[in-house]
């Protein structure tokens, strides 16, 4: 945690949004409604279950395929904020999202790539072993991309802190040169920022559900700007600044869940040790 701001009403109405949360029906009757980010009107991601007992969820759908930058922020991003308030980027990037209200979060990240059913996965570890496999497929949750782990810590004994970084479309989508040329960057210590809309999900297994049933606190930052930052900062082991846009009303926890994030965010990083 670098710094917060204060809670603030950003956005445009949702049917003029480039990007907003939505939910629809299943596609089979009027079965429970997944629960949605929607980019240019296309569902991009489908998002953790309302239930609050389901678990963690941000799983890439086929119509994902739209990055967020803006131009006129490039250069201004390309080092580092020391204030989530400089050079207007809030009100720029709030000019993409759904009217609400946004907590600014100003972070430290060191990012780590982690391809789905490979060594860090979320999904085929710390969530197996509090929810076990899915029911239906016998498989661990899948999220179709692969993602950045940046932290994690102790809410208390019976809850954790997960946090990730989203990318809107795979690394395998970057342009090389331009990577290359943040990692070079980044070699010489500079720190640019990258840009991201947010979600706090607090999900709780069932007692006896699985080996672990604490509850799960998912930071999901879904990445805005910054997408070749991130893949050269985890290629090189260096730190990036994001500037997280905190949704308050459209994450899955309650006000005083998010009023404690701040704080939880300025710990030391701690993994989750099992059974405790």
């Amino acid at each position: 945690m670098i710094t917060t701001g204060d809670p603030r009403t950003l956005g445009v109405p949702s049917s003029e949004a480039r990007l907003h949360f939505d939910a629809e029906p299943h596609e089979f009757g009027g079965g429970p409604r997944r629960r949605l980010l929607m980019v240019d009107n296309e569902p991009a991601f489908e998002l953790s279950f309302f239930c609050g007992t389901c678990p963690l969820l941000f799983r890439r759908l086929e119509t994902a395929r739209e990055k967020l930058s803006l131009e006129n922020m490039q250069e201004l991003l390309s080092g580092p904020l020391d204030d989530p308030d400089d050079g207007g980027v809030i009100d720029a990037f709030g000019a993409l999202l759904p009217e609400g209200e946004y907590l600014p979060l100003l972070l430290s990240v060191e990012p780590q790539l982690v391809i789905p059913g490979k060594d860090g996965d979320y999904f085929s570890d710390e969530q197996v072993t509090s929810w076990g496999v899915d029911q239906f497929w016998g498989l661990p949750e899948y999220p179709h991309t692969p993602y950045y782990r940046t932290f994690e810590t102790a809410v208390g004994t019976d809850a954790h802190l997960y946090e990730f970084v989203v990318p809107m479309v795979p690394p395998t989508w970057n342009e090389r040169e331009r990577v290359e040329e943040y990692i070079a960057l980044m070699e010489r210590g500079t720190v640019p920022t990258a840009v991201a809309v947010s979600t706090l999900d607090v999900c709780r297994p069932s007692l006896g559900s699985a080996d672990d049933p604490s509850a799960h606190w998912g930071l999901t930052h879904f990445l805005l700007d910054g997408h070749h930052k991130l893949e050269a900062a985890a290629a090189a082991g260096r730190p990036v600044r994001l500037l997280s846009l905190l949704t308050l009303g459209e994450s899955l926890a309650e006000a005083n869940d998010r009023a404690r994030l701040p704080a939880l965010r300025a710990q030391s990083r701690s993994a989750r040790a099992t059974g405790t």
